[in-house]
C-alpha cells in the first residue's frame, strides 16, 4: 500500500509538473479534479508573486514576469502554509534569468525586503534621549565595547542602480524610464517605520559597519570599518554621524 507521505509527495509533484506520476489508486474522475486543482494552485501562486513583486513586473513586462514566476515556482515549490512566503528567493531567480539586467534582481530584492519588513514582529525603537542617558557616563573603553540590538526586519545589500528612482518610476503601470546606474556601488537598507516599510541608500562602509554590529560586533569594530574607508581626520565624525542616524531612523532597539 502506498504510504501517506508518498501520496502527499506525489500530490505536490503533480501540482508543479503535469508529467508527474500520480498514484495508481486515483480514479479518472479524481485525476480530472486534480487538473482543476492544479490550475487553481498555479493561478494563486503566480498571483501571489504578482502582488508581492508588482514593481518588478512593471519593469520587465507582464508576459516576461509571468514566465519568470512559473520558472521560480517550478524550481522552488512553495513549502510554507502561507502565500506570504511564495516570493522567497525570487530575487535569486531574477538574478539567474536577467543576468544582463541586474536592476531586475535588485528591485525584486527590495520588494521582498519591504514585504518582509511589513510582516516583521513589532518592536519599540530606542529613543535618542534614552540612548543619551544610558551612555552619559561612558568612557572610551565603554564606547568601544558598546553593542546594539537592532530592529528585527532590518536588512541590507549592495546595489549598483538608483533604487530610489527605480522605485518611483515603477510605482505606476507607465513604462519605466531608462534605469540609472550609480557611479559607484552603494548599499540599500530596509526597515519599518511604524507600519510603513522604508528604505534608503548609504555608503558601503556604513552598511558594512551596520551589518557587523547586527552580527554582534562592537561599536569599536564598526569604527574600524569606518576608519578603513574614510580619511583619518574625518573618520570620528563619520562614525558619530552614522550612529546618530541609526538612532534617528529607529534602527536601534536597545543597548547590549
Amino acid at each position: 500500500m502506498t504510504s501517506l507521505a508518498t501520496m502527499q509527495n506525489q500530490m505536490i509533484a503533480s501540482l508543479v509538473g503535469e508529467d508527474a506520476i500520480v498514484s495508481g489508486y486515483w480514479s479518472k474522475q479524481q485525476q480530472a479534479g486534480l487538473a482543476v486543482y492544479r490550475n487553481n494552485y498555479r493561478t494563486a501562486t503566480i498571483e501571489a508573486l504578482h502582488n508581492t513583486f508588482g514593481r518588478t513586473c512593471r519593469l520587465v513586462g507582464e508576459a516576461t514576469f509571468t514566465r519568470a514566476a512559473i520558472h521560480h515556482l517550478v524550481q522552488h515549490p512553495p513549502h510554507s502554509w502561507s502565500l506570504d512566503h511564495v516570493g522567497q528567493d525570487f530575487c535569486s531567480t531574477c538574478a539567474a534569468l536577467f543576468q544582463n539586467d541586474p536592476e531586475v534582481s535588485e528591485l525584486a530584492w527590495l520588494e521582498w525586503a519591504m514585504h518582509c519588513a511589513f510582516t516583521a514582529p513589532d518592536v519599540d525603537a530606542m529613543q535618542v534621549t534614552a540612548f543619551a542617558e544610558a551612555t552619559a557616563s561612558f568612557e572610551s573603553d565603554a564606547w568601544y565595547e558598546l553593542r546594539l540590538r537592532f530592529t528585527p526586519e532590518l536588512t541590507a545589500r549592495v546595489v549598483t542602480h538608483d533604487l530610489i528612482a527605480l522605485w518611483q518610476q515603477t510605482a505606476t503601470a507607465q513604462a519605466a524610464l531608462p534605469v540609472g546606474k550609480l557611479s559607484a556601488s552603494h548599499s540599500a537598507i530596509v526597515w519599518r517605520e511604524g507600519e510603513l516599510p522604508v528604505f534608503r541608500l548609504l555608503d558601503n562602509y556604513e552598511a558594512g559597519a551596520l551589518q557587523a554590529m547586527m552580527g554582534g560586533a562592537s561599536y569599536g569594530d564598526a569604527c574600524e570599518i569606518v576608519l578603513a574607508a574614510c580619511p583619518a581626520d574625518e573618520a570620528a565624525a563619520a562614525a558619530g554621524t552614522m550612529l546618530s542616524r541609526w538612532l534617528t531612523d529607529g534602527l536601534v532597539v536597545s543597548i547590549g
